[in-house]
């Protein structure tokens, strides 16, 4: 992940209209004549949304649930594991410390006819690093300091901390699709029409047909000679909704064979019951959380009455307010489980340090540590939430925060919501005090959830520096041994529940909905969920 730079990432999600069902009815047909793929076409559908094909131009789980169909890894997981291994690599290994080599496959090419080699794979990540868009996830590669290629096949990264034990999962990350140089800028965001146009594409599927955040039509990429194989299916067409409860329906009535991501809890708990369809329950490696700005929360540094002892009182007094279970079990039916500390549980090195800190709901703490600041309440706070990109369930979520802080006498909450597009690139430019976030790992790792969130100047963009954190997150990245870099990783998660970034709420799983005829779909610990597998009939 990254390293001495210090850059960090966060993922996100997708949506779309239902206007679109004359233009299924024609291309969802089971001619089987897109590449010889045996099977029935797949109709998915989803409410997330794309914000770039680009990998440099998108780092959240809507435009990554597409790269991972249509662009290739030089290392990926099988589904039904988190382990990372060759993709369209032969081979990947350190070969000297601080030096990853890569051998590609022979005779790799794009779906266009361009040929894939080890000029394109240096391209793919030098312009991710020199284009470092704000919603990018170029900071996943703050470990490079340089990238040789000897020859055609042959990819030497150089690292800058020795024998990074994440680096191989970063080359599987959303830093980490192989895009063509012929087709792609080096320097700017391609759009979506060109890429689409000049069939950039050497993953499993091509994109035959793309209506932004509406449909999108996936043939099997003839081209492919990757780790996951040929698709299973004849094609699969995307599907996207604005609202949850039309997915709900189309999945349950099987006018799409397929609903993954999202819907509400109740509706899930609904789907349970019914006889037409079958819920499939994964890990789940999702985390909610709410972000502080340390420049513009009350006391910022950037306030008027900035005060860096009392900003941290209100965060700490926030994070002691706050009742995790209560919006486990009323907004989410127990399908979120409470989160204290920044590893969510089943990941090696996590703890509930928070809950120690500041319990889960406690009032009398948080007052305690306000009075203990001269802090006057209640306390005004400007908290923002997106509507649309982590579920309905959003706006149910952010009221019963408000609720509580509320309720507690402590502050007074100033709610408002605002629509993806405009909240992503709001959000980096300190126009939210404190705002809501999702996170959908890139890989199985507790860096995973360290790194993008707590090094300096990192992907959130909050302002927030620990010279001590900084060190340990370099540390425990190139630790080998299991023991002492669990107890780093503990010892990070310490440090940063002092400070307070952000403040972790819940813990998710994965779901997805699928019709009695659909088998093959696969949610696992790497938190990709791939099309090729999926099959009907």
């Amino acid at each position: 992940m990254v390293s001495v730079s210090h850059k960090t990432r966060v993922l996100a999600a997708l949506a779309l209209p239902v206007s679109a069902a004359l233009v299924l009815a024609g291309c969802a047909s089971d001619s089987g004549d897109n590449g010889g793929s045996e099977g029935d076409s797949i109709i998915v559908g989803t409410t997330d949304k794309v914000t770039f094909l680009d990998p440099a131009g998108s780092y959240d789980n809507g435009s990554f649930a597409v790269m991972n169909q249509v662009f290739p890894f030089l290392l990926n997981s099988k589904p039904g594991t988190s382990d990372v291994e060759p993709d369209i690599a032969e081979s990947a290994e350190y070969t000297a410390d601080g030096e990853y080599t890569v051998v590609l496959k022979s005779g790799l090419k794009f779906a266009n006819g361009n040929d894939l080699t080890s000029s394109d794979v240096k391209f793919s990540f030098d312009r991710q690093l020199a284009i470092a868009d704000d919603n990018g996830p170029w900071s996943l590669l703050g470990a490079i300091d340089s990238i040789e290629t000897p020859d055609e096949l042959t990819v030497v990264f150089h690292l800058k901390n020795g024998n990074d034990q994440t680096f191989p999962q970063v080359l599987s990350s959303p830093a980490g699709p192989i895009v063509d140089e012929e087709v792609f800028s080096a320097d700017a965001i391609t759009p979506d029409d060109e890429i689409v146009a000049g069939e950039a594409f050497a993953g499993p599927y091509t994109i035959t047909s793309y209506k932004f955040n509406e449909l999108i039509q996936f043939a099997p990429n003839e081209a492919y000679q990757g780790l996951l194989g040929a698709p299973k299916n004849a094609g699969v067409t995307l599907k996207y909704y604005t609202d949850a409860s039309n997915l709900k329906l189309d999945v349950q009535e099987g006018n799409i064979d397929v609903a993954h991501r999202s819907l509400s809890a109740t509706d899930v708990a609904d789907l349970r019951s019914q006889d037409s369809v079958n819920v499939v329950d994964g890990p789940g490696g999702e985390i909610r959380y709410i972000v502080f700005n340390f420049n513009t929360q009350p006391f910022g540094a950037t306030t008027p009455e900035a005060d860096p002892a009392k900003a941290l009182a209100v965060r700490q007094a926030i994070a002691a307010t706050v009742d995790r279970q209560e919006i486990a079990t009323q907004v989410y039916k127990d399908t979120y489980t409470p989160l204290f500390s920044y590893v969510p549980q089943g990941l090696t090195g996590a703890t509930e340090v928070l809950k120690d800190l500041y319990g889960d709901g406690d009032v009398d703490k948080a007052k305690e540590i306000l009075d203990a600041a001269g802090i006057a309440t209640p306390v005004a706070i400007n908290l923002q939430y997106n509507p649309d990109h982590y579920g309905e369930s959003s706006a149910d979520e952010y009221a019963l925060i408000k609720d509580q802080l509320d309720a507690s006498g402590l502050f007074t909450v100033n709610l408002n919501a605002t629509e993806w597009t405009q909240y992503a690139k709001d959000r980096t430019a300190d126009l939210y005090p404190l705002y809501q976030l999702g996170w959908f790992p890139d890989y199985s790792d507790a860096d995973n959830y360290l790194t993008p969130f707590f090094a300096t100047d990192n992907f959130l963009g909050n302002h927030y520096s620990n010279a001590e954190v900084d060190a340990l997150i370099v540390k425990q990245q190139t630790e080998v041994d299991h023991d002492a870099r669990t107890a780093l990783i503990e010892e990070i998660q310490a440090k940063v529940a002092a400070d307070l970034s952000t403040l972790p709420l819940l813990q998710g799983a994965q779901v997805a909905i699928t019709g009695k005829d659909v088998s093959g779909a696969v949610l696992d610990g790497s938190f990709k969920f791939r099309f090729g597998t999926l099959t009907k009939g």
